[in-house]
C-alpha cells in the first residue's frame, strides 16, 4: 500500500504527479525544482518581454530547490535527516557545478545521503536544477 501526499507548502506539481508517495518507510518524491510557491516564479531568473529565458542563478535557484525540498518533507512528516539518496539535474555542469556544491555542502553538513549528479540538456520549465529524493522514515542514527 501507498500513500500519495500533496504539499501545501511546496509549489504545484507541473504536471500529474504528486509531490511524493510513501510506501512503507520509504518516502520518493518526485522531482522538485525552485520555483516560489506564492507566485510560481524562478528565484534568479530573468526573462524577456516573450517570458524567454535570459539569464539565471544558479545559487538562488539552489537556495530555492532545497526550501522546496524541505517543505515536501515536513509535509510528509519526514526531516532532513532522513534523506539517504539525491539525485540532481544541472542543465549546465560546467558552469554551475562548483557553486551547487558549495550550496549543497551548506545544507547537508551532518546528513549526509548519496549524491548522483547529472548534467541534462534541458528540464521541462526554465530552471536550470532539479532535485529526486528519497527518504526513509523512522530510521535511527
Amino acid at each position: 500500500m501507498s500513500t500519495i501526499v500533496h504539499a501545501d507548502a511546496a509549489p504545484k506539481a507541473v504536471g500529474s504527479y504528486p509531490h511524493a508517495r510513501r510506501v512503507g518507510n520509504l518516502l520518493f518524491l518526485s522531482g522538485v525544482g525552485p520555483r516560489k510557491r506564492d507566485d510560481d516564479s524562478v528565484p534568479g531568473n530573468v526573462l524577456d518581454a516573450n517570458g524567454n529565458l535570459l539569464s539565471y542563478d544558479i545559487e538562488a535557484q539552489c537556495r530555492q530547490v532545497f526550501a522546496n525540498v524541505r517543505a515536501v518533507l515536513e509535509a510528509c512528516g519526514a526531516r532532513w535527516e532522513d534523506l539517504v539518496d539525491v539525485t540532481v539535474y544541472l542543465t549546465n555542469m560546467e558552469d554551475d557545478f562548483a557553486a551547487y556544491n558549495r550550496i549543497y555542502a551548506e545544507h547537508f553538513v551532518e546528513a549526509q545521503p548519496c549524491r548522483t549528479t547529472l548534467g541534462i540538456t534541458a528540464l521541462p520549465t526554465p530552471i536550470a536544477i532539479e532535485l529526486k529524493c528519497v527518504a526513509v522514515l523512522g530510521q535511527t542514527a
